[in-house]
């Protein structure tokens, strides 16, 4: 590991604390209200004991009338600050909301390239929903009043200490039963999270590769393995809610008992005076507003084992953002492009599919790599732009390695075209400018004209305010491998990659596929190429063969490739970089070599 990217895994690590932390002010100030409206829950049983303890033996009409004004005014202030405190929690969520949700989008971003599925990478998105809805409902109100419960409990031992006994001993059954609540359900918990992970894999798979299974016929059999996970998670999540409901309805139960008990043992200690009948009541009162947080917390597990096992994926999110609030803005590459030793790794596997690769282009060179397929063209095309970490060395732009920049900084000196040409939902416009929040018109003109695609847009009915629609399925395979290519030439970027970039390209869009490649060495770019088909060599002048995991051969490529047919001279306004060697095949000209292209 580089010395930045440790320095950068230290700062990610420090980064959690003060997200988490920022909330701690708030939270004691919502149990400082919980306190307040926990105190103000004892006006029932305040006014019960002077109703039948004062009013009924004096008969005094004005006392009761006193008494119940009192006892209004106190529940209105107890109503005031049960909704402050609920409007609170829910605009904590929303806060939460809508500062993590952004942040967890970009890992879930990030980690397809580290080997998960699309459907992990959504469920971060998922947690930060399962969070702000849990803060919104009754088991968080109840966690706030949990605290409280020795007040009502001193308030019930005043009243006499039996009495007092009897509900704190009611009080232990019901955590006890919360404690088993917990233990019981956590495994069962993970296990119905990670299948429905599975069962939203599956559904997710089954979606993309819907063509596929419509065509060849074996649709159900993929029905049948969702089918199969669906089970599985459908019974994870009903032993989960068993459990909850079961412990729930026993702790209901209890209360019901207690609450019984409270009141045959208070009848018996006003039997033999040594209680009030009003002191019957308030006590009935008073135990039932105690208990009533521990069963609502019971009630409530299964979203509390939710919001904590999401709050933990959360803080595990956001620990591996990167902080480039101090990396420095480096000056714009105009010199060349070092790899140095590198070493490219599949994401959750593992294998090491590139190792040990090491040339250097010069500004205006543009680079073809060939090979047999499955060599490791794609996977060194990925380490190039950053898509996959690398195991070790580096990829630097004038000198200087990619994690030394800002991301955002970076992607304007890069540009990619992948084998599977996705576009977003959007206009081609938006797609052309990689959604620039002010795009310039002149520029995305630019770009779709360098690649050859203008003309094709404009006699389309909304030109570039055609809408795409999801991974711009509207349009062919070769419009979308073409509007690609604009996007990746947006901004004349210093190093364009492009991997099998005329592959769905019939003759009119390799001609212009060339004249790009040509167009970006002659502004001093560098371009690198993976072709299987010959045309698209015809404007690099440099070859690289990757085979095995390595690069066996990489130079001038009238070196590499002997059998050039009609070499023409490349212009001088390519630069110095395009030096000896350097020549251009024609579109469509046999090439034969050490590797097939």
């Amino acid at each position: 590991m580089s010395r930045t990217s440790k320095r950068r895994g230290a700062r990610r690590n420090q980064a959690t604390g003060p997200r988490i932390s920022g909330y701690r002010g708030i939270a004691i100030f919502l149990f400082a209200i919980s306190g307040i409206i926990n105190v103000l829950a004892l006006t029932g049983s305040f006014y019960m004991l002077q109703i039948y303890d004062r009013a009924l033996t004096s008969g005094s009409i004005p006392t009761l009338a006193a008494l119940s004004a009192l006892a209004v005014g106190l529940y209105l202030f107890q109503g005031l600050f049960d909704i402050l405190r609920s409007q609170i929690l829910v605009r904590i969520g929303a806060r939460i909301d809508n500062e993590l949700a952004p942040l967890a989008h970009r890992v879930a971003i990030d980690m397809p390239r580290y080997g998960y599925s699309t459907a992990e990478a959504l469920e971060r998105g998922r947690d930060v929903d399962t969070v702000r809805g849990f803060l919104a409902g009754p088991g968080t109100v109840a966690l706030f009043d949990l605290p409280w419960m020795p007040l009502f409990l001193g308030f019930v031992f005043l009243l006499h200490p039996w009495l007092g006994l009897m509900t704190t001993a009611g009080a232990l059954v019901l955590v006890g039963l919360t404690v088993a609540t917990e233990i019981l359900t956590r495994k069962v918990s993970n296990e119905m999270h990670q299948a429905a992970v599975k069962r939203s894999i599956l559904a997710d798979s089954n979606a993309r590769n819907a063509d596929i299974l419509r065509a060849m016929g074996f649709g159900s059999q993929a029905v049948r393995r969702f089918e199969a996970a669906n089970t599985r998670h459908l019974a994870l999540q009903t032993r989960t809610s068993d459990i909850a409901g079961s412990f729930s309805g026993i702790s209901k139960v209890v209360r019901m008992m207690l609450q019984s008990a409270l009141l045959g043992l208070g009848a018996y200690l006003t039997i033999i005076g040594d209680l009030s009948a009003g002191a019957i009541i308030a006590c009935s009162v008073a135990s039932a507003r105690a208990l009533a947080p521990v069963d609502t917390a019971i009630g409530n597990w299964k979203g509390l084992v939710s919001a904590r096992r999401s709050l933990a994926r959360l803080d595990e999110t956001l620990s591996t953002l990167d902080d480039e609030s101090d990396v420095i803005d480096l000056p714009n590459p105009v010199a060349d492009l070092k790899v140095e030793s590198i070493a490219v790794v599949a994401p959750g596997s593992g294998a090491v599919l590139l190792s040990e690769v090491s040339f250097e282009l010069k500004a205006g060179q543009a680079l073809g790599l060939i090979g047999p397929s499955g060599g490791g063209k794609t996977s060194l095309a990925k380490g190039l732009v950053g898509v996959w970490p690398l195991l070790r060395g580096s990829v630097r732009l004038d000198g200087a390695e990619l994690s030394q920049w800002r991301s955002d900084a970076l992607g304007t000196h890069i540009g990619y075209l992948p084998q599977d040409v996705a576009l977003l939902d959007g206009s081609i416009a938006e797609n052309v400018s990689r959604f620039d929040p002010a795009p310039d018109a002149r520029r995305i003109v630019a770009a779709a004209k360098a690649a050859g695609v203008h003309d094709l847009i404009v006699r389309l009915a909304d030109g570039y305010q055609t809408a795409l629609g999801p991974s711009g399925t509207n349009l062919s395979a070769g419009q979308r491998q073409r509007i690609g290519l604009a996007r990746a030439l947006y901004g004349n970027p210093f190093l364009i990659v492009l991997d099998e970039p005329n592959s769905n390209l019939d003759a009119e869009g390799e001609a212009a596929l060339t004249q790009a490649i040509v167009s970006v060495r002659e502004r001093g770019g560098i371009v690198v190429v993976i072709a299987h088909r010959p045309s698209a060599l015809a404007a690099v002048d440099v070859v690289g063969v990757v085979q095995g995991g390595k690069l066996v051969a990489f130079g001038p490529k009238n070196e590499i490739l002997p059998d050039i047919r009609r070499p023409v001279a490349v212009p001088a306004a390519m630069g110095a970089g395009a030096g000896a060697g350097a020549s251009l095949l024609r579109a469509g000209a046999a090439v034969a070599g050490p590797a097939s292209v």
